[in-house]
């Protein structure tokens, strides 16, 4: 699991095709080694094909392709693993189906209980958030930058930090135990993707 640190992108709901796959090369290129596809549709044909063109790129980078959020499509496109939130698969359930190889990452919020909860069961990283205010879940809950630490220094597993996180905010989050920082607006929403992916990917140097 030592891949599991540095930039963690987060395609971008709303890109299909052509374009998600261009601004999912450009984040590879500037350095990401963790592409999450993210497509709550029920577009099941769409998102296969998309699911096996980004896993096909993310081969061509050395990198992972994590689905969110979905066993099937994980399993169809032998994706590297997948990423649960609160109400999706019991981590249990998914360990079972998808065997002990797969990546399995689970988002603890602002629950430290939660994340030991989930380590003991099997994850292979913790996801904290949202650190900052997020464009994408205006209502989620906050994570403060003293969790981060908290919980890197009482959970043996790689740090997931996501939620309003950009190139310009990014290192402090790092500084304060994350191993990866989750970028979905603050990476697909600028101007160059690739620059920003090259300028937060640096942090980690």
């Amino acid at each position: 699991m030592s891949q599991l640190s540095g930039l963690y992108a987060i395609t971008l709901e709303g890109s299909h095709g052509k374009t998600l796959l261009a601004q999912a090369e450009a984040a590879l290129s500037g350095g990401s080694r963790i592409l999450q596809y993210r497509d709550k549709s029920s577009d099941t044909q769409r998102r296969q094909e998309e699911a096996r063109a980004l896993l096909a790129l993310c081969q061509q980078h050395q990198a992972m392709l994590i689905i969110n959020d979905d066993l099937e499509l994980c399993q169809h496109c032998d994706a590297h693993g997948v990423h649960l939130g609160h109400d999706d698969s019991h981590l249990e359930a998914a360990r079972k189906k998808l065997g002990r190889n797969k990546i399995i990452g689970i988002s603890c919020y602002n629950d430290l209980q939660l994340a030991h909860h989930a380590a003991a069961s099997g994850a292979d990283y913790l996801a904290f958030g949202a650190i900052y205010p997020s464009s994408t879940k205006p209502a989620a809950v906050h994570a403060s930058l003293e969790l981060l630490h908290q919980a890197k220094s009482e959970l043996d597993l790689p740090i997931v930090a996501i939620g309003g996180i950009t190139p310009e905010n990014a290192l402090q989050v790092i500084q304060a135990g994350a191993d990866m920082v989750a970028m979905i607006q603050g990476l697909f929403g600028q101007k160059d993707i690739l620059l920003a992916a090259r300028k937060t990917t640096r942090l980690f140097k």
